[in-house]
């Protein structure tokens, strides 16, 4: 018996879920920006996930440094290595998560981190409470998975914020179901076998990838990994995508030194008119 996420009913699920369902009922996916807090610095992140914003995005996705990033490719562990030489934290990704939500209170943000940093040898209860105390609606925990993750969503939960997993091209069927079923506000499909990064072309095989899990999920579905143009939106929206996650991209539009918030802007509203379906 498939068993359903408490985590999709949750105060912050349902920010998520209006969030999605505002970008349909405007015939477009939702665009999801990225953003590393404290990446160059606290006041920097901060303008850039404002920009982001600004520029168009429905919900906003905020990466949480962390010493050993499994899923991310080169630019991502750059950006987070050189956040946490900078003095980042995750008290202080924390207070930029509040500090964006303060700011920006129409925009749902979903925290991104990893279990031993979010849950360590516990059940993640402290931080999943600091995570919605901080703003957040939800959490993607990237090396996490439903089978281990039972307490985890059990404590968010109780905190109020939805707890979103991840499918990729090798998930089963079957898996596929399953993890669908668990997530909370919605799925991340993984566009690819690999890790974050941005990418000329996606493969070949997304389209079929995107519509097969839309097919299995009774959350609304965003892409990511390898996302990077408009023309991959357009591929994306067709495909029946509900949202597209947009990381690595902007993080390079900031340039070597992560300061270029104005490129970086640009970037997403070009993103933002590719949406339309």
């Amino acid at each position: 018996m498939t068993v359903r996420s408490d985590t999709n009913d949750t105060a912050g699920a349902r920010r998520i879920k209006a969030a999605f369902e505002a970008a349909d009922h405007g015939r477009r996916v939702a665009l999801i920006p990225y953003v590393v807090a404290g990446y160059p610095n606290d006041d920097v992140s901060f303008a850039a996930a404002c920009a982001a914003i600004d520029a168009g995005a429905d919900l906003l996705e905020i990466g949480l440094p962390y010493s050993d990033p499994l899923a991310d490719g080169a630019t991502l562990q750059r950006a987070s290595h050189a956040a946490l030489l900078a003095g980042a934290s995750l008290d202080r990704a924390l207070a930029l998560v509040a500090r964006v939500a303060a700011a920006r209170p129409t925009v749902p943000i979903v925290t991104m981190g990893y279990a031993n940093q979010l849950i360590g040898g516990g059940d993640g209860r402290t931080r999943a409470a600091a995570l919605a105390a901080a703003g957040a609606s939800g959490v993607i925990v990237a090396d996490l998975t439903p089978d281990e993750g039972g307490p985890f969503e059990a404590v968010a939960a109780d905190a109020g914020i939805a707890v979103v997993y991840l499918v990729a091209p090798t998930t089963s069927p079957a898996r596929r179901t399953m993890i669908a079923a668990r997530s909370g506000g919605f799925l991340y499909c993984v566009s690819l076998v690999g890790v974050t990064g941005a990418r000329a072309k996606l493969p070949s095989s997304v389209r079929g990838l995107v519509m097969d899990v839309r097919a299995a999920s009774p959350v609304p579905v965003a892409v990511g990994f390898g996302v990077s143009t408009p023309a991959h939106i357009r591929v994306l929206a067709a495909a029946g995508a509900d949202g597209v996650i947009v990381a690595s991209a902007l993080v390079n539009a900031l340039g070597p030194e992560g300061r270029d918030v104005a490129k970086m802007a640009r970037l997403v509203a070009g993103l933002r008119s590719a949406t339309a379906r």
